[in-house]
């Protein structure tokens, strides 16, 4: 599903095309849940020669929030953004020292609302391969890349049954490289595979 693409251009080529074409559709941690403060986060695909791979960060263990888990660069959008694009690549700066000019936009997917009270639009750029990661030690404790060919297998993620807030739902993970992501992340990058033209559906464990 994944193709085998030389260039940078080529994948946001690719991409571009693909998320122009998609439906946009919102999803969120589980049903009913509503929010109002918009956040944004960068899906940032940088193509090596061996396969594209994607860019997560491990957030500090010390933060109030989601501490310790794999998500990727973003967060809360501020006055002077002038849109998602410009929330998620200030962020991605802010956190993991992410050269602006060395990410494309590509497009972005539909809201993700979180049980955290935000409603996120997932950013999708093409990242230049080389780029050396500098990371904000106040909220970033590890910026990694797994690979996308691995990631847009909807059939490789289990939807489990958990509990947040003192609320018991499901949440999709996914098993990549020694790391598990789950939670928004996860979700996320599930609405990435559909809008790509992934087939196949999580097991579901939560029954």
């Amino acid at each position: 599903m994944i193709p085998s693409l030389g260039s940078a251009q080529d994948w946001c080529d690719w991409l571009t095309a693909k998320l122009e074409a998609a439906p946009r559709f919102d999803q969120a941690d589980w049903h009913g849940l509503s929010a109002a403060t918009p956040a944004a986060v960068l899906i940032a695909v940088v193509p090596h020669e061996a396969g594209a791979k994607v860019i997560f960060t491990e957030r500090a263990a010390h933060l109030a929030q989601h501490a310790g888990q794999i998500s990727f660069p973003g967060g809360r959008m501020e006055a002077d953004d002038v849109d998602a694009a410009a929330a998620a690549l200030r962020e991605a700066n802010e956190e993991i020292g992410l050269p602006l000019a060395s990410a494309t936009v590509v497009g972005q997917l539909g809201a993700y609302v979180t049980i955290s009270g935000y409603r996120v639009t997932p950013v999708v750029a093409v990242v230049e391969p080389g780029v050396e990661y500098v990371s904000d030690p106040g909220e970033v404790a590890a910026v990694f890349e797994l690979p996308m060919a691995w990631l847009m297998q909807p059939a490789r993620y289990e939807r489990r049954l958990i509990e947040r807030g003192g609320v018991r739902g499901a949440s999709h993970f996914i098993e990549c490289e020694g790391r598990t992501v789950w939670g928004a992340t996860a979700g996320m990058l599930l609405m990435l595979a559909t809008a790509l033209g992934a087939t196949g559906s999580p097991r579901d464990l939560a029954s």
